[in-house]
């Protein structure tokens, strides 16, 4: 049995508290200060105010003053459940509080804008953390689809979680293992971080063909959009692929639950399908934010905003080819400028595209050779 602390209450940060104590650990959820209602509410119901579903009865959930006090007990696995934008202020809590070892998990999703390049989160942590005199420290990430509410109703549920170091990947692992949520393990964390940060900018795009019917006049057959989501949902993986590669990673990733599967869940329901929706049927961005979705964190919006400086310098430096990556362009254009969202068909054909079916197919047979797929 492990010790396992999860900071932040949101709804998947108390969502892994499931399988974390099923597995049979002892698990305590700190919320952070913005969570004061939700740790208050389950403390006294033991019911989580957005799953709407009652805890494990070994979760113990403390207020964020007592992250001290659970740091002192979770010597096994940190598990970070903050938003993006409560990342730094996770670290800086962390830096200050954390007297012992034990491997931090990351459940956010999202890239840092550092030294003219991106940084994943598990090395932005890392980083963070040695500045404050915690060094060594083994930080690792989940990937997948994952839908909250489906977790914690215990659907079943396939993720990847990656360590750069394979002995802490084993460990993590093994403390997590129940009947309904598969781990499949992976030391690709990068690719699988660019992925999981990259899927919910993509899926603003994807979500767009259905704000599209919305203000369009439906012809006589009924007929909806789905060729054109599809042809979102491919470009989509076709330049995260090419910035998986850039920044150090792996197609496996990309094709893998990581890449191909959270696009997938991701596009089908949530924040970032909604502000696709909206931004589809004529909306821009400041008005669908501040009109619609005032209260709500847009994971792929923010990731916007923080991309596009850093690819106009690596296009303007020649280290990535702008041509590569037209949907990011349009994406970023439509959230950071509020521009109606448009973008150039021919550039996604001729060269564009990603790899040939044969070259497909034969990149599926090695990977299953090698079992990184089963």
């Amino acid at each position: 049995m492990a010790e396992i602390l999860v900071l932040g209450a949101g709804a998947m940060g108390s969502a892994f508290c499931f399988p974390a104590a099923d597995a049979g650990n002892t698990v305590r959820l700190v919320g952070t200060h913005l969570d004061q209602d939700w740790i208050k509410s389950i403390q006294e119901t033991g019911i989580h105010p957005k799953l709407k579903i009652k805890l494990p009865e070994t979760v113990v959930p403390l207020f964020h003053d007592q992250l001290g006090e659970a740091l002192d007990a979770a010597n096994d696995l940190i598990v970070l459940g903050v938003s993006s934008a409560g990342v730094r202020w996770a670290i800086e809590r962390l830096g200050a509080a954390w007297k012992r070892s034990a491997s931090v998990l990351m459940l956010t999703k999202g890239l840092h804008a550092h030294n003219d390049t991106l940084q994943i989160f598990p090395d932005t942590v890392r980083d963070g953390l040695n500045a404050c005199g915690i060094r060594d420290t083994a930080v690792g990430a989940v990937a997948g689809p994952c839908i909250a509410g489906e977790l914690a109703a215990r659907r079943h549920t396939s993720v990847v979680i990656g360590y750069h170091a394979a002995k802490t990947l084993k460990t993590v692992t093994a403390m997590l293992a129940t009947p309904y949520y598969h781990v499949d393990p992976s030391i690709d964390l990068v690719g699988m971080e660019v992925c999981a940060a990259l899927k919910n900018f993509y899926a603003l795009a994807v979500g767009c063909p259905a704000g599209f019917l919305a203000k369009q006049e439906k012809p006589t057959n009924g007929a909806l959009m789905h060729n054109l989501a599809a042809g979102l949902f491919t470009q989509a993986l076709v330049e995260m692929n090419r910035m998986v590669k850039f920044l150090g990673g792996t197609e496996a990733s990309v094709m893998g639950l990581a890449g191909a599967g959270d696009l997938y869940v991701t596009c089908q329901a949530g924040r970032n399908s909604r502000m696709g929706y909206l931004l589809g049927s004529g909306v821009s961005f400041s008005k669908a934010k501040s009109n619609y979705m005032a209260e709500e964190t847009v994971e792929g919006a923010e990731l916007a905003f923080a991309l596009e400086p850093v690819f106009d310098r690596m296009f303007r430096q020649g280290r990535l080819d702008a041509n590569a990556f037209p949907l990011a362009t349009a994406i970023m254009r439509t959230v950071c400028r509020d521009a109606p969202f448009d973008f150039c068909w021919p550039a996604f054909y001729g060269n564009n595209r990603q790899v040939s079916g044969e070259a497909a197919m034969s990149t599926a047979i090695n990977l299953e050779r090698r079992g990184d797929v089963s």
